[in-house]
């Protein structure tokens, strides 16, 4: 189905609807991620909010199943799972040697996994929010471009749980447990547990192993959330998790297919442990005081087969590389934040600890040419990073119908960083970044708000074999404009959400590929460079309609004009000039209805679509355009619920990430090789609920 035959649609439903509306009131959406928790129509910002049941119905295991469904959102397929994801065509697409130094923030329960995303599961979540734009203010530079907040579900005095057990194509298996209450009588501690496993082989066949699941996956959560408020003086949230990602990881093909050659699989595994305590003293003078301190120990295992083949495909040459890659994050992070009716103050520190160990072997012997090669490289390295920051805002209503607010961050990085090449870099910095709003309501049922912001992003080092002159590259700056309007209408029954923005990046950096001498590929290397200037042009809208009480639409559309526009003239990298942007496609587009009757039964139908978008900075090779579509058909009373559920039902077959490189020998000619998202997958999903 294509967006314009989905619009004509929601059309003739918009008529249908109308000529027998009721009234219905859609509940009042409320941003959690922000200083203050407030309703969304009082953040001059854009932000989408993914509630517990938009969640459940909409995906079955992983984030990346939501990424679609969010305007001007991507995600790069560097691995089985998404780890690294675009906003507006701002972050990252790939970590492999050097400093973590992401571009988005991903944060679960307030603990920090910017830049390994991986283990976002979705079971028993309460709310996921994505903050678009730069949060220089409230989350600093670690959220250059915006910030994803994931919230488990929050304990609550009625004693409830479910089970739940499903089963799928893809010889998908899944489990899950949650239950809560409370501890005592007097209902003072509050308790959340849930428990889920997964496990699929990974909708790839390895012809040469002869192995459906060599691209598998083996996903464990365990998630505590705990609160104790035994009067209105004093509460405290405690949040435990433990995920365990075992996943294979053997997705490219050299036919560009479901269907792969490898000899040695790899891996994409992630095991993580982390805990988060906010504590909350309403009643502090003359305002409140809150302390959120999060700890997080990861363990991250990434290899691959990097020649995608094995000994009879590429016979008689002798060709074969694999890579191993493990890394060790450790994150300690303390907030303190005071803040009254107007004034808000606080302090924020991180330290970060990431430690690499890297090894390459590789056997090349070309009878043709008469060339024999090996490799075995051993990479060690270690990097100790420490933010401290100061920050503050100012909230005030001009007038009944106008609220002013402004922010100011100031961060003081110091970092440390040494490795077996040698290389040793201490630098330090000072940045800033901040944002002045106002939100003005027109009506009770209309508010446009307009924004100035700016985000910020540390500096760092190339390593390997690169020019002096480009052995450091400077930190970057994102200005943002922006211009909305938030408004419910219809009788409470539609809310919409539609903005227009201006990004410019300032000294942008751009993660690219060189080679020092021509036809030499021993000098082949990459580099963080900065580019002087970029600018995004763009508009995102979010429509949410309840026309009757038994339907709800949605709809949510994102464009995006994003170019490279002045570019040094060196390492070939001014090819980019006039550009766009890597993983930033022109439209993002997705609309969805869902109906529920009083007898319990319903159903639900999401349509996505996604213009083409560049892989890469370093090449010109670019996506298909794509459309999807998913839907759900069910019924659940009070005890029980069983829903059978399809993705991609048209099974398309769409690109989430592109290599161009030589990779076949005798030749090594250049080509796109692509990664598919997942295929047709059907399922059913039985809860038990008490």
């Amino acid at each position: 189905m294509t967006i314009r035959n989905y619009l004509w649609l929601l059309t003739i439903f918009f008529i249908y609807a109308q000529s027998s509306a009721e009234e219905i009131v859609i509940d009042e959406i409320i941003v959690s991620a922000d200083f203050r928790e407030r309703p969304a129509t009082e953040i001059p910002s854009s932000v989408m909010v993914m509630d517990a049941k938009f969640i459940k119905e909409a995906a079955i295991q992983h984030f990346e199943e939501l990424v679609n469904l969010v305007p001007n959102l991507n995600w790069s397929g560097d691995g089985n799972r998404a780890r690294y994801f675009q906003i507006r065509g701002v972050g990252e697409t790939s970590q492999y040697e050097g400093a973590p130094n992401p571009s988005i923030g991903f944060l679960i329960d307030d603990i920090d996994f910017s830049g390994i995303g991986t283990i976002a599961t979705l079971f028993d979540m309460q709310s996921i929010e994505v903050l678009r734009g730069p949060q220089g203010s409230r989350y600093g530079a670690n959220a250059l471009g915006g910030l994803i907040y994931m919230r488990s579900t929050e304990p609550s005095n009625d004693q409830n749980g479910r089970v739940q057990i499903g089963i799928a194509g893809d010889n998908s298996f899944s489990m899950g447990a949650a239950f809560g209450g409370t501890f005592n009588k007097s209902a003072s501690t509050t308790f959340r547990i849930s428990a889920h496993k997964h496990q699929s082989d990974g909708f790839r066949k390895n012809t040469y192993l002869n192995s459906n699941d060599t691209n598998g996956r083996d996903e464990s959560t365990i998630r505590a959330r705990f609160r104790f408020a035994k009067n209105a003086d004093f509460e405290a949230n405690i949040a435990v998790m433990h995920s365990d990602i075992n996943n294979g990881y053997d997705a490219f093909s050299l036919d560009n297919s479901y269907t792969v050659l490898s000899d040695k699989p790899g891996k994409d595994a992630q095991e993580s442990i982390g805990a988060s305590m906010r504590l909350d003293w309403n009643k502090l003078g003359a305002g409140s005081l809150t302390s959120i301190t999060a700890v997080a120990d990861s363990d991250i295992d990434f290899s691959y087969d990097a020649d995608w083949g094995n000994d009879d495909r590429w016979s008689p040459v002798i060709y074969d590389y694999e890579s191993f890659n493990d890394r060790k994050r450790r994150t300690l992070s303390q907030e303190l934040r005071y803040k009254t009716e107007r004034w808000l103050f606080g302090v924020y520190m991180l330290s970060l600890n990431d430690e690499l160990a890297k090894l390459d072997l590789g056997n090349y012997d070309d009878p043709f040419y008469d060339y024999q090669s090996t490799l075995d490289y051993a990479f060690d390295s270690g990097y100790k990073a420490t933010n401290i920051s100061l920050f503050g805002q100012y909230n005030n209503e001009i007038n009944n119908a106008t609220k002013f607010s402004a922010g100011l961050r100031v961060e003081r990085r110091s970092t440390k960083y040494h490795d077996t090449e040698d290389l040793t870099a201490e630098p330090s910095e000072n940045l800033w970044g901040g944002e002045i709003g106002i939100v003005h309501d027109f009506t009770d049922s209309v508010a446009v708000f307009t924004s100035l912001s700016k985000g910020y992003k540390a500096s760092g080092f190339n390593l390997g074999m690169v020019p002096d002159n480009i052995r450091f590259f400077g930190n970057e700056a994102l200005w943002m404009a922006e211009i909305g309007i938030k408004t419910i209408f219809l009788d409470q029954s539609l809310f919409l959400n539609t903005s227009m923005f201006h990004q410019w990046r300032v000294d942008q950096q751009v993660r690219t590929s060189f080679q020092l001498t021509p036809g030499d590929p021993t000098t082949f290397g990459f580099a963080t460079l900065n580019v002087d200037e970029s600018r995004m042009l763009g508009a995102e809208t979010e429509l949410n309609w309840i026309p009757h009480q038994n339907w709800e639409l949605y709809v949510n559309l994102g464009l995006l004009n994003g170019k490279f526009k002045k570019v040094p003239m060196y390492l070939g990298i001014d090819s980019l000039l006039g550009r766009e942007q890597a993983h930033a496609p022109a439209y993002t587009f997705a609309g969805g209805i869902a109906y529920r009757s009083e007898s319990g039964i319903f159903a639900r139908v999401d349509v996505t679509a996604k213009d083409e978008f560049y892989f890469s900075s370093s090449h010109d090779q670019k996506s298909n355009s794509f459309g999807l579509m998913n839907a759900r058909l069910g019924y659940e009373n009070e005890n029980w619920l069983i829903s059978f559920w399809g993705r991609n039902l048209f099974d398309k077959e769409y690109a989430v990430r592109g290599f161009f490189f030589g990779n076949e020998p005798p030749d090594f000619l250049d080509t796109l090789y692509t990664r598919f998202g997942d295929p047709l997958q059907f399922g059913i999903t039985i809860e038990k609920k008490f």
